[in-house]
């Protein structure tokens, strides 16, 4: 689900000021040289600009996703700018292809710094009557059942490893305003809040696990939405700090790490 706040503006609400200690990291090679960050869903819109984001600013990556050859196209992007990149097939809503997933991950760069849960849907029903326990499954299982094993399996590795590290869980802000024609997706999401919070105390100090709650983002999944409506349900509740929904997409690797290295 592509996301009408503005996400660097979410980003702010997560934590206070981390200007100064970023300034202090950057150097010549990128705040995030030696750093590893595993982004779920990153072959395309959000999860795409968090991966290069991250590239930007000295990352390497393992992008995952369920068609390998969009993982690829974003791996070559990674290369080209001098990163290492890792791209692996995975759907997220079988525990296999996760033990899978982190087993490459590890195998190739022996360790992970950051974990991104990006990877999401919702699906089109005509009535809450007409959603089926197919349909309800899929939901579940891409938005919460995948991020839990996972999150499970990289926050263990990392808080046993010494390094420790960050997980960042991308919410909605679905989960705290459900709506009819997406309730399947946004009960997941509420899920994922609850997790977040529950892997915190798992994990804690040395990882942390914070979610950011997005509104809508206009990347590409918005060609299937009903752009009318959109504009006229946006219209009623736009404010001066969520009108950048027309614009580019933009976010930085390296003030999602920030932020979310310094929130408690």
């Amino acid at each position: 689900m592509s996301h009408p706040d503005g996400l660097d503006t979410i980003i702010g609400r997560v934590a206070g000021n981390g200007t100064a200690n970023r300034e202090a990291r950057r150097t010549m090679s990128g705040a995030l040289a030696g750093k590893v960050a595993l982004v779920t869903g990153g072959s395309r819109g959000l999860g795409r600009a968090m991966s290069l984001g991250f590239a930007d600013e000295g990352a390497d990556l393992v992008i995952a996703s369920r068609k390998l050859e969009n993982c690829e196209t974003v791996a070559k992007e990674v290369e080209a700018r001098g990163r290492r990149a890792l791209a692996v097939r995975c759907h997220l809503g079988h525990w296999d292809d996760i033990t899978a997933l982190v087993d490459r991950a590890y195998g190739e760069f022996g360790h992970l710094d950051v974990l991104v849960n990006n990877a999401g849907m919702s699906l089109l029903y005509p009535s809450l009557p007409e959603v089926t326990e197919e349909m309800w499954d899929k939901v579940l299982d891409l938005n919460l059942k995948g991020p839990f094993r996972l999150s499970a399996l990289v926050g263990s590795k990392m808080a046993e490893g010494g390094r420790g590290g960050s997980i960042i869980n991308i919410s909605s802000t679905g989960s705290i305003r459900p709506a009819p024609f997406m309730l399947p997706y946004d009960a997941a999401k509420a899920g994922l809040n609850a997790m977040t919070v529950g892997f915190a105390h798992a994990f804690g100090p040395s990882v942390r696990v914070n979610c950011i709650m997005a509104g809508p983002f206009l990347t590409d999944i918005a060609k299937a939405w009903d752009m009318p409506a959109f504009e006229r349900a946006a219209q009623g509740r736009r404010t001066r700090r969520d009108r950048r929904c027309r614009g580019v997409l933009r976010i930085r690797g390296v003030e999602l790490y920030d932020r979310c290295h310094t929130a408690r």
